[in-house]
């Protein structure tokens, strides 16, 4: 998206950020398992006073002000906007209706995880700036001097053990997902010419409008 102005690019991520709350709605109300952070979100949610869509807020927050005094991450306007926008679009689809049949929950996480593929190309190709779960990431390796790949995964896995205990919806899904999200983000990627860039969600920290998720 080389040459885009202020404007476009901000229109485009508000875009690709709502797409992305839409996806993780479609995939909570299937119920057949989440993402990892998801988990956590539908933990937290199950045990306070919160919609799922906020105990995303009140984490991503959390993360980016960890970020920011600990590990200095720099923030952008990318990161304010995915740190609070990206929930309030999830509660705002609250009014989809749930399937019932299991065929159905299952085809609803599978579009779910097809249009996050979408929505991490449009926000990504907005190019302004990282997310806070993908700050945190960096900067802890950053700190540590370990692999990227090492840290998410630890990180990924920790907030995975920790939604369970909290009763976070954990199920095949959780797997499918993280067998599936991949190849959807690769693809939501190369639509908009970014097939090279490394993997991220609306966590992700583009290296130029041509970058690199979740």
């Amino acid at each position: 998206m080389k040459g885009w102005t202020f404007g476009p690019r901000l229109a485009l991520l508000l875009l690709g950020l709502g797409l992305y709350g839409l996806s993780l709605r479609l995939m909570i109300d299937a119920g057949v398992g989440v993402a990892p952070w998801d988990v956590l979100h539908t933990g937290l949610a199950g045990r306070l006073p919160l919609t799922v869509g906020q105990a995303g807020i009140l984490m991503g927050v959390l993360v980016v002000t960890v970020s920011w005094l600990l590990l200095r991450q720099p923030i952008g306007l990318g990161t304010v906007l995915n740190t609070l926008l990206v929930g309030l679009f999830l509660d705002l689809f609250d009014f989809l209706p749930q399937p019932s049949r299991l065929g159905l929950r299952w085809a609803e996480l599978l579009g779910g995880t097809l249009l996050l593929g979408l929505a991490t190309g449009t926000y990504v190709a907005a190019g302004m700036g990282a997310g806070p779960r993908d700050g945190l990431v960096m900067g802890l390796a950053r700190l540590s001097g370990l692999p990227v790949t090492a840290v998410r995964v630890s990180i990924e896995l920790g907030v995975l053990g920790l939604g369970w205990l909290l009763g976070g919806q954990v199920g095949l899904g959780t797997a499918a997902f993280a067998v599936l999200s991949g190849p959807a983000m690769g693809w939501g990627l190369g639509l908009y010419g970014l097939g090279q860039a490394r993997k991220p969600g609306p966590e992700a920290e583009p290296a130029a409008p041509s970058h690199p998720v979740d």
